[in-house]
């Protein structure tokens, strides 16, 4: 494009590559600065989408634009750039720095009062070169406020991580250990097991109680169903049918006592199960968790069952394990440690016993049971509610059987 002209130059050397323009009006005391160029030359169209307005449309009052010189609008306008060029990436000033001012400034207007409206009639050329759609990535986080979850962690996060799908979804590890919290819950039960033990059977069924109703509402919510009233009923229920069968029949009697009662508990919760209107899937799944939870609540009875001195020692065991699992340690130093430290529990507590050092042993089977428990009480992004039952409640549970055994075998 040729140079603008100099302000020394006349008006006609001035506005001779421009789209022709009607002269003043005859009412106008004096001559109108030139128009900007049209919009549509700073646009991304295509040239057939912008057809050439008509002399008349840019006299504002209505007259000729023959004053503007001879011929057509195409030979005034052919060393002009053509409408399909795209505006040069700047700002609105760089766009428009070689167009005159639009309007002119009038008697009694400042000589530079046109050019903001200039640029702000050329601003708008310039947003198509702004990138369109420019979203925040999905899942982002807004700053200044909370994250929706927390990422999982092994040091003792006791809230839901992230919802299931999405966390499974993201490939996001489904374990999270309960924490300190309910480790804290767990070592005082063991303690009070450990204590009432030592006093007789019927102040152990008090805490034993107590473990069996939080097994057999954890394992439910743990498997993901809830309310489920009448299958924490009933495995409770059994419970205590296994616990009044123990204390019915001889101590060599207990184990069938335990393990009579929950043949008929499964028998039962088979019969209800084929009685429900469920789905099969739902019904086959429901009678699993049914199951599964009324063993557990009744193999917890085992510690009646159990000499009083190894309850004692497996119990305390359970409870330093625990205890010590919570701890800020590495996995495997931390598993390392809490097997060690059950160890020299069972140590500490068998010499006070009868057990003597056969506590060890009892000990050592004792934590390695918790661990496990506490391990599938972790499993599957568990929420706080798992966390403050089935967390609380499996570790003993679960070691319910090895008490019992490995304290027959030392003792």
């Amino acid at each position: 494009m040729p140079p603008y002209p100099g302000p020394e130059a006349s008006a006609a050397e001035q506005t001779a590559y421009l789209p022709p323009y009607p002269g003043p009006h005859a009412a106008d005391p004096q001559p109108q600065a030139q128009p900007v160029a049209p919009e549509g030359w700073f646009r991304d169209e295509a040239p057939a989408a912008q057809a050439p307005a008509p002399a008349a449309d840019w006299a504002p009052g209505g007259s000729s634009g023959a004053a503007w010189g001879e011929g057509s609008a195409a030979e005034q306008t052919a060393y002009l750039p053509p409408q399909a060029a795209a505006a040069p990436a700047g700002d609105a000033a760089e766009q428009t720095a070689f167009l005159p001012p639009y309007p002119g400034p009038g008697p009694e207007e400042p000589a530079g009062a046109a050019e903001p409206t200039a640029a702000a009639e050329a601003a708008p050329a310039a947003q198509p070169a702004a990138p369109a759609g420019a979203a925040a990535p999905l899942g982002s986080e807004v700053p200044g406020e909370e994250p929706a979850y927390s990422p999982p962690t092994l040091a003792g996060n006791t809230l839901r991580a992230v919802d299931p799908a999405q966390a499974r979804a993201e490939g996001r590890s489904p374990i999270i250990d309960p924490g300190p919290q309910p480790a804290i819950l767990t070592a005082a039960l063991g303690l009070l097991l450990a204590g009432a033990a030592a006093v007789g059977e019927l102040a152990l069924l008090v805490p034993l109680v107590a473990l069996q109703g939080l097994t057999a509402a954890g394992w439910f919510r743990l498997n993901g169903m809830w309310p489920a009233r009448q299958g924490i009923a009933l495995a409770f229920l059994g419970a205590l049918v296994a616990d009044g069968a123990v204390l019915a029949v001889d101590d060599a009697y207990g184990p069938g006592a335990i393990i009579g009662t929950l043949g008929a508990w499964v028998l039962l919760t088979l019969v209800l199960q084929l009685r429900s209107h469920a789905d099969p899937d739902e019904r086959m799944y429901g009678l699993m968790a049914s199951v599964a939870s009324a063993a557990l609540a009744i193999v917890c009875a085992g510690y009646l069952a159990a000499d009083s001195a190894a309850v004692g020692v497996g119990a305390a065991a359970v409870a330093v394990a625990v205890f010590t699992r919570a701890l800020p340690l590495p996995t495997p130093a931390s598993v390392g440690v809490s097997l060690a430290a059950a160890t020299g529990a069972g140590i500490a507590v068998g010499g006070l016993t009868s057990v003597g050092a056969g506590g060890a042993l009892v000990g050592l089977a004792a934590g390695v049971c918790a661990l496990i428990g506490l391990r599938v009480a972790a499993y599957d992004y568990p929420s706080k509610f798992v966390h403050m039952t089935a967390g609380v409640a499996l570790p003993l549970a679960a070691a319910a059987p090895a008490v019992y055994l490995i304290g027959r075998v030392v003792g």
